[in-house]
């Protein structure tokens, strides 16, 4: 079924080539923030940007459980028993990842940030091909 844009709906505001494209802008935020020592801003960049992705993935297959948020679109491929085991476990880490707190002190390291961000791109890359599948994009 070919893209039809309605700039009203949420999902459709954008084609699957868009979300993709705007997936990866927001994951270089996430590194940039992470860059900066801002780890709160770059996980929530990192779990926006998967999740914008997965957009491109209901727009174009019925998933059942996947809600309309970003963390709710990753808890469902989460659970996807098709999806690969390595986009499983991207989508774990991004879920599992404590933002830093007021009351607790989380050690952080450039190789734990850099884990978020690979994981964020791991799904990007699935709703890609995804997509590629689905022949909405080239």
């Amino acid at each position: 079924m070919p893209f039809e844009r309605d700039p009203r709906d949420w999902l459709r505001k954008m084609s699957p080539a868009e979300w993709v494209t705007a997936a990866l802008q927001e994951a270089r935020r996430a590194e940039r923030a992470y860059e900066e020592r801002q780890a709160k801003a770059g996980l929530a960049s990192a779990r926006r940007a998967a999740g914008m992705a997965l957009n491109t993935v209901l727009l174009l297959e019925k998933k059942e459980g996947w809600g309309r948020s970003f963390v709710d679109h990753l808890r469902g491929l989460g659970t996807d028993q098709d999806a690969p085991d390595a986009v499983r476990v991207s989508c774990k880490l991004l879920l599992d990842t404590q933002p830093p707190g007021p009351s607790v002190i989380s050690l952080r390291s450039p190789a734990a940030d850099h884990r978020v961000v690979e994981a964020a791109r791991d799904v990007i890359a699935h709703a890609y091909a995804r997509a590629v599948s689905l022949g909405a994009v080239a």
